[in-house]
């Protein structure tokens, strides 16, 4: 648990964000997670060191725009959000999506090309892969 909290303060001394008690539980709980999560799955997560939604949602907007954590996908109208230390800028690491239990796992390990030949004009800021079928507990 030692080591989870040095890392945690350490990503916020990096960017330079104070170490506040509800940044510090919800960095824990993010870097605890192996997946995406959403906005009440952090919550959840907090147990007993719950912060009301609007901390949680600024603490994830001041993640997001110190480059610790980026919005990954939306999924029944919440957005999920991961550590970027996977990722690149341009682009994120493919995510797995279960259609029977709803679980999303992360595929780090797989890459994928950029996308070529899009018509002039379009800008690509970021490209995402995400995948849907059965994982092997489902399948």
């Amino acid at each position: 648990m030692l080591d989870l909290e040095r890392q945690a303060r350490e990503k916020l001394k990096k960017t330079k964000l104070y170490c506040t008690r509800s940044r510090l539980s919800i960095l824990k709980a993010m870097i605890k997670a192996d997946r995406p999560l959403s906005q009440n799955e952090i919550a959840k997560r907090l147990g007993k060191n719950r912060f009301d939604k609007v901390t949680i949602y600024r603490t994830l907007e001041s993640f997001i725009d110190t480059e610790i954590v980026h919005k990954v996908f939306l999924q029944e109208r919440a957005w999920h959000y991961e550590l970027a230390d996977k990722c690149s800028e341009h682009q994120c690491h493919p995510h797995f999506t279960c259609e029977d239990c709803g679980r999303t796992n992360c595929l780090p390990g797989l890459s994928t090309p950029m996308v070529k030949g899009l018509r002039k004009g379009f800008v690509i800021h970021r490209q995402q892969i995400r995948l849907e079928g059965l994982c092997p507990e489902c399948a």
